[in-house]
């Protein structure tokens, strides 16, 4: 009894803190995925992304994986979210994104939002698979 309560608050203290640290953001996505600014021609799969310039931290966000969720639509699309969320890979650097905007892959954007929305609200989260 005493470690289903003890493994219980694990799991409530864990959700916590994975929603404090949400960011709020936008979120676009692109079709050419290499070269890349991380990777150069190496493809790294569809579920990507490219983050803008303070995010990215001169190449420290590559490989960082991040969770995304549709939250909200920026223009007049009925319904853009399409619930979950998708995780991906930070491949790139996208210089003329703003602060907390992240330009997805269209396999990724197309997971969470339609693609007819064009950009979306978005939170996201950094994610370490081992953790999970």
């Amino acid at each position: 009894m005493k470690m289903n309560v003890v493994l219980l608050l694990g799991l409530v203290i864990t959700s916590l803190a994975s929603t404090a640290s949400a960011i709020a953001g936008t979120a676009t996505y692109y079709t050419v995925y290499v070269p890349s600014a991380c990777y150069g021609n190496s493809q790294q799969g569809t579920l990507i992304a490219a983050a803008n310039p303070s995010l990215y931290n001169n190449g420290a966000a590559c490989g960082r994986m991040y969770r995304v969720t549709c939250t909200g639509g920026t223009n007049n699309i009925p319904t853009p979210c399409r619930g979950g969320s998708v995780t991906v890979k930070i491949v790139d650097l996208c210089l003329g994104c703003l602060a907390n905007r992240l330009y997805l892959s269209q396999e990724a954007f197309s997971q969470i939002a339609n693609p007819d929305a064009g950009r979306v609200k978005i939170d996201f989260t950094p994610y370490d698979p081992i953790y999970t």
